[in-house]
């Protein structure tokens, strides 16, 4: 029964608690640099997982098999993607480009997925791929206009671009490696190296130094806490049960999600045409998944 309830749930719980991550990034980044606010962030959830783990020997335990595809894992889906898109927004990005060009994930995953993990696509989900596309940049294009940057750094692209395909990598080598791989164990080896690698480019790049404001604390916890555990163990657990490219086209609702919630937190305005291209996004992310429930992708 909860399993049941659970699945049922689970896409529409992910969208709400991914989305969040937007808001705590805005709460925390004026007192911490990127790189370093996020391997801060790594270290201590692979801690309470090193803890959990302690508990749960017998049922999740860390061998050598899974070291190397957990790391991938990790490094793909949280360093690159997390790094590239904390960068690109610290170098002067709108948030609004950012998360458009990282929303363009679900096209890649479905792309890579039919060449790797046997995903093939019919008529209908691809028509509701680029729906989904459509809905995406009719949210995502005022809020960009309205930032009124007309000049972006060819490194905040460049890392905003890395990001996109770290997603994407991370998200096909989750579903292709992941069934097989221990959730806690494997996350925490993620999470691990990801804060290692992170480390080192705050250390090359950055000035590490923390502002421990209320604002900064509560950010980091709701990001540990709602993303590093809620949102990505739902993500894999999705993975388990779905297709990559029916699970990827969630990415869509993000943004509107995010401006639902920016408005109520930020009091920012959101127009009728946010609301249009939220409901074009809707019924393009429905055709994706309504593929998965009549025709199973095999993995």
């Amino acid at each position: 029964m909860r399993a049941v309830v659970l699945k049922r749930f689970a896409p529409s719980l992910f969208v709400i608690l991914w989305s969040t991550g937007f808001i705590g990034v805005k709460y925390g980044i004026p007192y911490a640099p990127p790189f370093y606010f996020i391997a801060i962030r790594m270290a201590i959830a692979a801690l309470l997982l090193f803890i959990a783990i302690a508990f749960l020997r017998k049922s999740q335990p860390i061998t050598r098999p899974i070291i190397w595809p957990s790391t991938m894992i990790g490094l793909t889906l949280h360093g690159a993607y997390l790094g590239g898109c904390f960068f690109a927004v610290s170098r002067g990005m709108p948030a609004g480009v950012a998360a458009l060009i990282v929303s363009l994930q679900p096209v890649l995953v479905s792309l890579f997925a039919a060449r790797y993990l046997d995903e093939p696509l019919n008529a209908r989900a691809i028509f509701g791929l680029i729906l989904g596309l459509v809905g995406l940049f009719v949210v995502v294009i005022p809020r960009v206009n309205a930032s009124g940057t007309t000049q972006i750094s060819l490194i905040a692209i460049a890392a905003s671009v890395i990001g996109l395909f770290g997603g994407t990598a991370g998200t096909i080598l989750q579903k292709k490696y992941g069934g097989a791989i221990p959730t806690l164990a494997g996350t925490s080896i993620q999470y691990a190296a990801t804060a290692g690698v992170l480390l080192i480019l705050a250390l090359i790049f950055e000035q590490p130094h923390i502002q421990w404001t209320p604002k900064f604390i509560g950010a980091l916890t709701w990001l540990v806490l709602a993303l590093s555990f809620g949102a990505i163990l739902l993500l894999f657990f999705l993975l388990s049960q779905g297709s990559a490219a029916s699970v990827s086209s969630l990415y869509y609702l993000v943004p509107a999600a995010t401006a639902i919630e920016a408005y109520f937190f930020f009091d920012e305005h959101i127009s009728p045409v946010s609301l249009l291209g939220t409901l074009i996004t809707v019924v393009g992310v429905w055709l994706v998944v309504r593929k998965q429930k009549e025709t199973p992708a095999t993995s």
